[in-house]
């Protein structure tokens, strides 16, 4: 009997993240205009979706239905909402960024906030109620905790 090290697959990095939206026209307007994601080609699958660029990571958008399942996640009862499903998007700075959203008349779930290593933090929901963190580095900080 032989003995196989298994080492790992070798992941290199998140290629995309797929999010069920009830409206892609609604979802678009807040991925492209509010978190300046730049629209991408996407292949004709036969079905409605949109691609979008955040960084190094491509964000997909399908729409809700029957074979996707449905958009956002429910329920939404989590005392802290942060500790639960979410995904973060880094930007230059968190606190700037709160501005922007605040002048948009998007409601900040939680924070700006420091976390315990410096970095800064808050968190929105998208249209169909994702929860979506917006942070920066503790290098890009403006202000205190």
């Amino acid at each position: 009997m032989s003995s196989v090290t298994f080492s790992g697959i070798g992941i290199k990095t998140i290629d995309h993240i797929t999010i069920v939206v009830k409206d892609l026209k609604r979802s678009a307007k807040f991925y492209t205009e509010l978190l300046a994601m730049e629209a991408l080609q996407r292949p004709d699958f036969g079905f409605p979706g949109l691609w979008f660029q955040a960084g190094g990571t491509k964000i997909h958008l399908n729409v809700a239905g029957k074979e996707a399942g449905s958009a956002g996640f429910l329920p939404q009862d989590a005392e802290c909402p942060s500790r639960g499903f979410h995904y973060a998007f880094e930007v230059e700075d968190c606190d700037v960024a709160a501005d922007l959203i605040r002048k948009q008349s998007i409601e900040i779930v939680e924070g700006p906030r420091s976390r315990p290593d410096g970095a800064r933090q808050l968190y929105i929901r998208d249209p169909d109620g994702h929860l979506v963190e917006i942070c920066s580095s503790p290098t890009q900080q403006t202000a205190t905790p």
